[in-house]
């Protein structure tokens, strides 16, 4: 039997993961940092993903916009486990192979967190 570490991670829970470290205690709109934000549903594609509309400024946003998740093809959860392993100490290499990712994606992922986490840009979370 072979265990694989995407099934073991829950995809819901790493929404609810980003959105308490994006919005401690409240959520803001990801344009103008209003509160006054109201939930339009969840994202088609992504179930656990929640959207939003703000009434201040009347732009949509999600769980991820403005963070380094956002606009990628890969499951939140294998950006989560991918941070981990990175957390870890794990090369890239040993990382590809662990999340059965190509060369070029896991590269790219790669370079997009440690970025991410050597900068601490705002949008990280």
């Amino acid at each position: 039997m072979e265990i694989n570490i995407q099934n073991l991670i829950d995809n819901a829970r790493c929404y609810e993961a980003v959105r308490d470290l994006k919005w401690p205690g409240k959520t803001f709109c990801s344009h103008c940092h209003s509160d006054d934000i109201i939930k339009r549903g969840k994202d088609d594609t992504e179930l656990h993903r929640q959207r939003y509309e703000c009434k201040k400024c009347c732009k949509r946003f999600d769980d991820l916009t403005n963070t380094v998740f956002s606009e990628h093809h890969q499951l939140l959860k294998t950006w989560i486990i991918f941070l981990y392993f990175i957390g870890l100490n794990l090369s890239t290499e040993q990382i590809l192979k662990e999340l059965n990712l190509n060369k070029d994606n896991a590269h790219y992922m790669a370079s997009i967190l440690r970025n991410g986490v050597v900068e601490k840009k705002s949008g990280f979370f």
